[in-house]
């Protein structure tokens, strides 16, 4: 399926500045992105646009010489594939088996504190045999029990903090459920991407758990269609796939993202049903 995908950001600088956003899609064997133009309404320099490892992304360091109002506009067109599945194929990958780039998602991590939550994690989900389906329980459980609002979270806020107080947002649902899987010896990831029918727009979190050899993707706030997901970068937590770090004296001011459907029709199979998953490995 093909998605052209758009995002606008403004901020406002006082000083020299240097901006580092990370918005455009991941290429991969899965997910192709055709095209893309990015502008800025003010002259800047751009010193790289790479892919770094461990994780997956692609980013632009940008050196703002002026103060001032300025805003970045990114464009581009994305072809995904998408693979189907069967639930019995996503079994438990032992440990001796895991490729070494795997291993660093069974750690506790700043926002997904495995470690802390093993206790409830074995309680709730320790009896259940079938890898997939301890997941899909550990998302079911999120989805039930943690009320999707705004406003009650900031960017401080942990897996921790979120299942005690039992609120939060995508991202929040997405900490979560990594912490969950990890403390069951289930390699999870944190994802953040465009999203195909999300309403209102805006980038989405959700994670990725390593099953059957393979990176698939699970969304415990079942907001949008797996399919519809276009991928901007997987990491550790959300400090590994900030959307923008900034260094020196800006303010954000706004942003719009857009995401099409271009010219075919919407593959719309739900999670649970049988997994989708990118071609990532």
């Amino acid at each position: 399926m093909k998605f052209e995908v758009s995002a606008k950001l403004a901020y406002e600088t006082w000083i020299p500045s240097t901006l580092i956003l990370n918005i455009e899609p991941f290429q991969s064997s899965g997910q192709q992105v055709l095209k893309e133009e990015f502008s800025s309404s003010n002259e800047v320099k751009i010193n790289n646009a790479y892919s770094i490892t461990p994780g997956e992304k692609r980013i632009k360091v940008i050196e703002i010489p002026d103060a001032g109002k300025i805003s970045f506009l990114y464009k581009a067109e994305v072809e995904n594939k998408f693979d189907i599945i069967p639930t019995e194929k996503l079994y438990d990958v032992p440990i001796t088996q895991m490729p070494f780039s795997v291993l660093s998602y069974l750690h506790p991590s700043r926002y997904c504190q495995s470690d802390k939550l093993y206790k409830f994690a074995f309680n709730k989900f320790g009896k259940i045999d079938h890898a997939y389906e301890k997941v899909m329980a550990i998302c079911d459980w999120i989805y039930s029990n943690v009320e999707y609002a705004g406003g009650y979270t900031t960017a401080q806020t942990s897996a921790n903090d979120t299942i005690t107080e039992q609120v939060g947002v995508c991202r929040d649902f997405a900490h979560l459920g990594i912490a969950l899987c990890r403390a069951m010896t289930i390699p999870a990831r944190y994802f953040t991407g465009y999203a195909y029918q999300l309403k209102p727009q805006d980038f989405h979190a959700c994670f990725e758990v390593y099953l059957g050899g393979r990176w698939v993707i699970m969304d415990a706030t079942k907001l949008v269609p797996l399919t519809g997901l276009i991928k901007i970068a997987t990491g550790i937590d959300a400090t590994d796939t900030a959307l923008a770090s900034i260094f020196g004296n800006i303010q954000f001011r706004s942003m719009e993202v857009g995401v099409t459907l271009l010219g075919n029709e919407f593959q719309d199979v739900q999670q649970g049903q049988e997994l989708q998953a990118y071609s990532y490995v």
